[in-house]
């Protein structure tokens, strides 16, 4: 079963267990880097704010998702629940990535979502700032093993 085919099961109002699911289906689907399948986990007229952009409905999400993980090299997240309520959920996450020139970047932010009645994220705020790192400090490869589910975030 994919990330997106589990999530339907997890409809607000959300307790503490379905809210985890929800956040680590949506890593899952994230770190697949296929802007078709994450599409799906969004209404057909979701809002987002990411960074200083706006977007809305998902042929935008694919584009700006395509554009992403072209830019955005061996791309590799991590998010954490960090508070719900009903149908709203706040996360954090971090992620790894390398740019053209080869150099690291790990990227800290915060995410506002907001389900519709289908269980489709209709609304996504997300402020991210992105730091340099080097190779040596790197510390997110890959999609996360078993092992560390559940597994908070370090704050920096």
């Amino acid at each position: 079963m994919t990330a997106i085919a589990r999530t339907h099961r997890l409809r607000p109002p959300f307790d503490r267990q379905s809210a985890l699911a929800r956040v680590q289906a949506s890593e899952d689907a994230w770190n697949t880097r296929d802007p078709w399948m994450v599409s799906l986990g969004y209404s057909i007229d979701a809002v987002w704010r990411h960074r200083d952009m706006f977007i809305t409905g998902r042929d935008e999400i694919v584009e700006f998702l395509i554009a992403k993980w072209r830019r955005e090299h061996y791309y590799a997240l991590r998010k954490e629940l960090w508070a719900f309520e009903g149908n709203r959920l706040a996360v954090r996450f971090q992620y790894e990535w390398h740019d053209e020139s080869g150099q690291w970047w790990r990227s800290y932010g915060n995410e506002l979502w907001e389900f519709d009645e289908q269980n489709l994220n209709r609304r996504r705020e997300g402020s991210i700032n992105d730091v340099r790192i080097t190779d040596a400090q790197r510390r997110i490869f890959g999609p996360r093993s078993p092992q560390e589910r559940g597994v908070g975030l370090p704050l920096h």
